[in-house]
């Protein structure tokens, strides 16, 4: 294999990139991860924080998985918080601050560790196919790499569009050049694009915010890491700082939504409903009079502010009162102004679930590509991309995680069969499994897949074994250990049970480590809803796994509905479950379409 010359390569270096590229050179693929430039390398365009709502969980399922996020985060995380603490543990998320320029290093240290894989500086601007297959990529100076599979991951930078009032200029972020024939190679063999928006709030200089005004914001006092690979957190961490918006402000911005991209028709295409610009959300909801700004440090040293709460794309002068009218502001200077960004992606109904173009074979999407939003869902995507482009090259069936399994199944199935009108975001209300999908137990779950696939190494597998054996001694103590007469774990199953508060100093239990307790105590809890959840999961499973075959021609299956006909041609669900997920595919439609299979495939009755 020549210099030029690799198994795979991987285009975009952000959070999906290197996700990708991690996964497939520890796999043992000779990969090159092409970025534009080396020191942008996971680079936290936006928000400095990893983890969230259902974005924790996937975090901690790519860490079970191997991959990188969970050890950066724990290794460069500046504030730490579990959410929804007052909820039940299924729904509970971890979340961190980072200093979002450690993050980045962390990140580029790791990748240069590992032997089989070469960061390139370059611009590809176009894809090599051959008879339905990619062959090599082609950068801006001429150079020709090729390889047999590619993972493209270019996150906003296709025809990247940014706007900051009636200024709009080409950039795939801040400062950063945009890809721009990229997107005419895509669509020149075959792929169809899109247009997707998103955008950012201003960051402050924070010598010149008044923090001793505000109401502080702590970590957590036991802070929990997001690798399976740590025990603890012992890290010195550092406050945000909430503050809110108010009428003046409010008015404000009304007064300017002529001069706002999103309100003149300058900005055409779709945002996230659910990270609003603040002009969205003062018109959206005009009957409150504030909305909470999160103060958000970049970095340790807290030299620059993140306003969280108040993306924006406004013009600079509208953004320079804002943020003077704003409590613990009044003096600060801006030091990065807000601005929206338009840019290209794949409706992701062109993949197969393995997240693998169907147009052309060895061509993988991962990212904001494929319509999501997040360094999370982008990780999530990236590290099952990487993964399942080693498997093909191998000629192996493709890693596809059931919804069952683990959010990223969830996220992934979800992109298969739901209309992308507006960025994706995970939430844990999309998991109907979401009791057995919880961030404390994401290594049973997927450890054992990763280590059989050759990502998980010796040292994770031994640490990941050592707490199963821990889990399992403590739940037989649990179970054998009687309490007014029955056992502490049949007490935990109580809803109402005192029996957490009595436990507290028992010797044996606080010998386990914070995390084993933990998990042991909430399988205890849960035991009871998951039974009858698992009861509910195997009446689903022989629709959930029934094939659909990849050729069927719907316009032949007789007295389908036209809306379910067009739905089904354009989703292609390779089981008659993701045909039950399908907006516009009744249960009556399914009823015609497994008839029409059986009597296409009689030995179909046998095995269900």
């Amino acid at each position: 294999m020549g210099s030029n010359e690799y198994d795979c390569i991987v285009i975009g270096a952000g959070h999906a990139g290197v996700e990708a590229a991690h996964a497939a050179a520890k796999m043992g693929a000779k990969t090159c991860l092409i970025t534009i430039d080396r020191q942008a390398i996971a680079r936290m365009s936006c928000n400095p924080a990893v983890g969230g709502i259902g974005k924790g969980q996937i975090v901690r399922e790519v860490d079970a998985l191997g991959g990188l996020m969970g050890l950066a985060t724990d290794a460069t995380g500046i504030q730490f918080r579990m959410l929804n603490r007052s909820k039940g543990p299924a729904v509970q998320s971890p979340r961190a601050q980072t200093d979002k320029y450690e993050y980045s290093c962390w990140i580029q240290q790791a990748l240069m560790a590992i032997p089989n894989l070469t960061i390139l500086e370059a611009m590809v601007e176009q894809i090599i196919v051959e008879g339905r297959r990619v062959r090599a990529v082609v950068c801006q100076d001429g150079t020709f790499i090729k390889a047999s599979a590619i993972v493209l991951a270019p996150g906003t930078f296709l025809r990247g569009l940014i706007h900051i009032g009636d200024l709009q200029y080409p950039g795939g972020r801040r400062d950063e050049p945009c890809a721009q024939r990229l997107s005419e190679s895509l669509a020149s063999i075959g792929l169809q694009l899109g247009r997707l928006k998103t955008g950012t709030p201003p960051r402050l200089d924070a010598s010149t915010v008044d923090l001793d005004q505000l109401e502080v914001q702590q970590g957590d006092p036991e802070p929990e890491p997001f690798s399976f690979m740590n025990d603890r957190i012992s890290v010195l961490q550092i406050p945000c700082w909430i503050t809110w918006t108010n009428p003046q402000i409010h008015q404000l911005l009304l007064d300017n939504l002529n001069r706002a991209p999103l309100y003149t028709g300058q900005i055409k295409s779709t945002g996230p409903r659910y990270c609003p610009s603040i002009e969205t959300k003062v018109v959206r909801f005009a009957d409150k009079t504030s909305h909470q700004v999160f103060l958000e440090p970049e970095e340790r040293a807290i030299k620059t502010i993140y306003c969280n709460g108040i993306s924006t794309s406004l013009p600079k002068d509208v953004q320079e009162r804002m943020i003077q009218l704003l409590p613990g502001t009044q003096r600060a200077r801006i030091i990065h102004y807000g601005y929206a960004i338009e840019y290209d992606y794949c409706p992701p109904t062109q993949l197969t679930p393995g997240l693998q173009t169907r147009q052309i074979e060895g061509l993988f999407l991962a990212g904001q590509i494929n319509g999501t939003s997040g360094y999370e869902e982008a990780a999530g995507q990236g590290i099952i991309a990487g993964i399942n482009a080693v498997l093909w090259l191998r000629g192996k069936e493709p890693l596809v995680l059931g919804r069952d399994q683990a959010y990223i199944g969830v996220m992934i199935d979800d992109l298969m069969t739901k209309e992308i009108t507006e960025p994706y975001r995970v939430f844990t209300s999309r998991a109907e499994h979401r009791l057995s999908l919880r961030a404390d137990n994401a290594d049973r779950r997927l450890t054992p897949i990763g280590r059989e696939i050759g990502l998980v190494d010796d040292q994770r597998w031994r640490r990941y074994q050592q707490r199963l054996k821990q889990i399992g001694r403590l739940t037989a103590y649990l179970k054998a250990t009687r309490i007014d007469g029955i056992s502490i774990w049949q007490h935990l199953a109580r809803p109402q049970s005192d029996i957490t508060d009595r436990i507290r100093n028992d010797l044996f239990i606080s010998s386990f480590p914070r995390h084993v307790v933990h998990t042991v105590l909430t399988d205890a809890r849960y035991e009871g809803y998951l039974a009858k959840q698992g009861r509910l999961t195997a009446r689903l499973q022989s629709l959930e796994h029934a094939p659909i075959p990849a050729d069927i021609d719907y316009q032949a299956v007789p007295h389908l509905r036209s809306e379910a006909r067009e739905k089904l041609t354009k989703f292609r669900p390779m089981t008659l479950g993701q045909a039950s997920r399908i907006d516009g595919v009744t249960p009556a439609d399914l009823v015609v379409l497994q008839i029409y299979l059986k009597a296409r495939h009689p030995g179909q009755r046998k095995a269900e």
